[in-house]
């Protein structure tokens, strides 16, 4: 699976309306565009997000395998992939003691 996620990343990042990003390994294209890639290529669905400030979104996305993918998302309407791996393990909270 990882296999085919980073031949569809390279396939992307040489297409007509991908951005290049400012390192090497990261991938960036319209919003609409990569969730749409992450859920029908990939087949993984968004598991959490949270907010790295005022223009920036984090989301965690997840495939049947346990492939994950991090995600930044900008206000702009950008989104790029900054972070991947395998092996996503999730772990139940706990209650706070009282």
């Amino acid at each position: 699976m990882r296999s085919l996620l980073a031949l569809s990343l390279c396939a992307l990042t040489f297409g007509p309306h991908a951005e290049a990003g400012t390192i090497s390994d990261l991938f960036c294209d319209d919003s609409a565009r990569l969730e749409k890639q992450l859920m029908t290529r990939q087949g993984a669905q968004k598991l959490g997000r949270g907010m790295r400030g005022p223009d920036a979104l984090i989301e965690v996305w997840i495939d049947q395998s346990g492939d994950w993918t991090l995600v930044q998302s900008y206000a702009n309407g950008t989104s790029c992939i900054v972070a991947m791996g395998e092996h996503w393990q999730e772990i139940a909270r706990t209650q706070d003691p009282a």
